[in-house]
This record gives C-alpha cells, structure tokens and sequence, in this order.
C-alpha cells in the first residue's frame, strides 16, 4: 500500500482580536498572502525538482464575532448586524480585491455590535487553482511529471464545500458551527472569480459596482463609442476604460483606438472605471436564460450596488409601437434555470429607487414626462421563457397565459436576472426596447431590424447609463433596499 505524504503547511497563526476595521483587514490580507504564497511556491518547487513529495496544504483567514445580545442598531440598514446572538465566521478571500467593501462591513460590525473582530486561520484548505495570481496555471504537462496523484499532494477545488446554501437560505449549521457572516463562502467566490476571468475575459479587479446587461454586440458598440467620448470630456470621473484581454486604456491615452482580440469570450465585459469602482461595467450576455444566469451567478460575488437589463422584446400589445420602451414592474418566470434555486412561487418586486431612476432617465433623455411619457413607454409584466422559437407552436396556450398574467413583453433574459437579483440582494432593474411584435406580424426581420438599430440603440444605452448614474448618486445603504433581504439574514451585505 503507498504511503500518504506527511502534510505540510505554513506556521499556524494564533487568532487575533482587532477593535479597528482596518487593521483587522491588514491582517486578514497578511494571513491570505502567507497562505497562497506558500502554496506558489511549494508547487513550483516541486514542479523544479527541488524538493520531495510531500503534502501541502494552507488555509483561509478568517473573520468571526461572537455577541451575546441584541443590537440596537439604525432599523433603516438592511445589513451590517447579526439577527441574534451568537458565533458568527466567514472565511475571506482576495482581501486586497475586496478591500472597500471589507472595510464597510467590518466597520459596520464593530460599530453595532460593540465586539472584537477575531482574525485567524479558518479551517477551510485553499485549493492550489485558486492560491496563484493572475496569469499562472497548473499546467497539464507540469503535472504529469509528478510519480504522485496530484490530489495526494494539493487540495483541489471541492464542489461540497462550493455552494449557494447560505444565500439560497438553506443553510443549517451543524453542531459547534459558527453561523455565516457572509453570503458567500470563500471558495465559492474563488471559484466565480476563475469563472469571470474564462468567460468575460477581463480580470474581476476592472469589474465596477453598476453592471448593465445587454444580449446584443450593438449595444456595446455603442458603449465603447460613449465610454471614449466620456473619457475625452472635463465633466466626469471617469479614469480609463477596459476592454476584453483587460486591455486598459487610460484618460488622455485614447489615440486612434484599442486594436480587439477577434477572438471574443462568450460573454465580453467593457467597464468604464472610476478610482471607487463606482463607474460602469457592461456584458454581452448573449441569448438565453443559462447565460444570464450563469453570468450573474458569478457577478454577485463582487457584491455591486446594482444591475440593469438593457435588451429587446416583443411587444404583446397592438398599441405598442417598434422602438417603444418597456419598464418590468413584474416577471412571468418560464425560464426554468433558477427553479432549484428561487421557486417560481417566490414573487420578485420591483424597487422603488431602481424603477424611479429607469422613469426619469427616460423622460430627461427623451424630453418626454407625464401623460406623454405613455406615448412610447409602458410599465407592465414582462414573460421570460426559455424556448426563442416559441411562434413555432400552437399560439393559443401561450398566448392565453400570456394574456391572463397580463404581460406586455416577452423575452429571453430579463426575469433570470432580476430573479438572480433577488436571490443574491442586487438591487436589480430592467427596461427594454421593442423589436417585433410577432402576435401582430411585425416580425424582426434583416432590414427592417437594422434601421431599428440605428435609431434606437443610442438612446436607449443613454437612458441606461443616467440611471445607473442616479443610483451612483444615492448611498448605498438606501440602494440595497430591505426587500431583498429575509428574516434571518447575514451580516455583510
């Protein structure tokens, strides 16, 4: 029988109490860079040939409190406090990444709580794909090289350990377990942080907090082209902006234009950045509810204020128009892929901050308000549905539902991210634009779609981005609204 190598990691650190945020944070960042650093560079020396086989192994910071009472805290703030008294962890990733918001939250802890933070190892082993920084793999051929299973000698990404449990509200600690502090587990963002670099194709350190969605490359033409001339004017923040390959093009660094991979990722980020991470990112999503979940999946971990649906539907109603404007104030959710996660029962409402930005941005953009504002928007039910040749079946069952949840668009994309919205408490918002009316034999056809395109995506994106920015106007503690959060909730938002 082969012998198991004997294990090795760094030096334990004994935990620490910390009554300042920031130095709390210091030493969770301390604890994170040992750990991964030990890790680096256990492999590349075995990768060298410079040491034996053995077993390495590193662990997590972790952050904890324990309370014995209840706070009396601001009852304004949806987070920032625990909902009973109690042992409460989380373990911590990326801490430089995530540094702005650690400071919030921890800060919020200290502050109605009035308890230590205690900063230590976790129990949790760092898998060695997410301990290397940027620009490092375990390469295939390296590790044939080793005579031991590789999985003898690092830890690997552990899917049991890898969850949504404690977002989705499942969670049930088991005996001696401290409750979550956080939404996610720190394997479960290492692995969304892989995810976003393979599918965007722009680290998650460019990613800023107001996200807008789109299911067109139109759209972010358009975005591109607005991003350079916000870059070129005196009346901003804005300080560079970064396209797919994290090609990163600074204020007053413009020239003759960025040369693109052509080669895209299956869903390209375009992130207009501000120094806060308060600018813009925006994502082709694609088509397709599996896409629109999967990206928002990922994107949650970054915790952004806010996240917009940008996109095309068909119109249901006769009186609408092609080019007309659609704001969801509600979802019929036939797009299946979140139905394990939220049940189709769990209804989405719409948020007041978001739904009012959408209304205004619209009437400053147009020149339209009040009565004339109906002329070329509605607010209504939107229905998302899985099968985009839907007009293929017998209409009337469709048709029939369609009428009695009295939608007036139908699409592909926006329930799935207004759904993923909630369940992750992103305040979320959708407002789409007309393409077809296929009930009424306008149907999107190649020259008729292309003049289209050429009239409405610009303002359309306009309208986009003035609302994120009135939400970027607005603190996040009102943003983050306490609809999206349920009785029991954690600490960090």
């Amino acid at each position: 029988m082969t012998e198991l190598p004997q294990t090795e990691s760094p030096e334990t650190a004994a935990p620490e109490a910390f009554t300042d945020p920031k130095a709390a944070l210091d030493r969770l960042e301390a604890l994170y860079t040992q750990a991964t650093g030990f890790l680096c560079e256990g492999f590349q020396s075995l990768i060298a040939g410079r040491t034996g086989t053995r077993r390495l192994r590193a662990y997590y910071p972790q952050v904890s409190i324990t309370t014995t009472s209840f706070a009396h805290i601001d009852s304004r703030l949806s987070f920032g406090h625990v909902p009973t008294p109690g042992h409460y962890a989380a373990t911590v990733t990326r801490p430089d990444l995530f540094r702005d918001y650690l400071t919030q939250q921890l800060g919020l802890l200290t502050k109605n709580h009035n308890v230590p933070l205690i900063v230590g190892p976790s129990q949790t082993p760092i898998p060695l794909h997410f301990a290397f920084p940027d620009g490092m793999h375990v390469e295939g051929a390296l590790v044939a090289q080793i005579d031991r299973p590789f999985r003898d000698l690092f830890d690997v990404p552990d899917l049991a350990i890898t969850d949504d449990a404690i977002v989705n509200g499942t969670f049930e600690a088991r005996p001696g377990q401290p409750l979550p502090l956080a939404p996610f587990t720190a394997p479960r963002v290492d692995y969304s942080l892989h995810r976003l670099a393979h599918y965007t194709a722009t680290a998650p350190e460019h990613f800023q907090n107001f996200v807008i969605f789109t299911n067109y490359q139109f759209y972010i033409d358009a975005f591109c082209a607005l991003a350079r001339e916000a870059l070129e004017r005196d009346d901003n923040d804005y300080e560079s902006f970064c396209e797919p390959g994290n090609l990163v093009t600074p204020r007053g660094a413009l020239g003759p234009g960025s040369t693109r991979d052509e080669r895209l990722p299956q869903m390209p980020a375009y992130h207009l950045k501000r120094p806060d991470h308060s600018g813009i990112t925006m994502v082709n999503i694609g088509v397709g509810p599996s896409n629109a979940k999967t990206i928002t999946d990922h994107i949650a971990v970054l915790r952004p204020h806010a996240w917009l649906m940008l996109g095309h539907c068909a119109g249901l109603r006769n009186s609408q128009a092609l080019g007309d404007y659609v704001l969801a104030h509600g979802y019929v959710r036939e797009d299946h892929v979140l139905d394990a996660d939220l049940p189709t029962w769990v209804p989405i409402p719409p948020l007041a901050e978001v739904q009012v930005a959408l209304e205004e941005a619209v009437e400053e953009v147009t020149g339209l308000e009040g009565y004339e504002l109906k002329s070329i928007m509605r607010t209504g039910t939107v229905a998302t549905i899985d099968n985009r040749n839907w007009e293929l079946r017998d209409h009337r069952e469709p048709v029939q539902r369609f009428s009695q949840s009295r939608a007036i668009a139908l699409d592909m994309e926006s329930a799935t991210i207004a759904a993923n919205g909630f369940r992750f408490r992103v305040p979320y918002g959708t407002l789409l634009c007309v393409s077809d009316k296929p009930l009424h034999g306008e149907l999107k056809l190649p020259g008729m779609a292309t003049a289209f395109y050429k009239r409405q995506i610009d303002q359309h994106l306009q309208i986009g981005l003035r609302a994120m920015e009135k939400l970027r106007d607005m603190a996040p503690e009102r943003l983050h609204s306490r609809k999206l959060r349920s009785f029991s909730e954690t600490a960090f938002q």
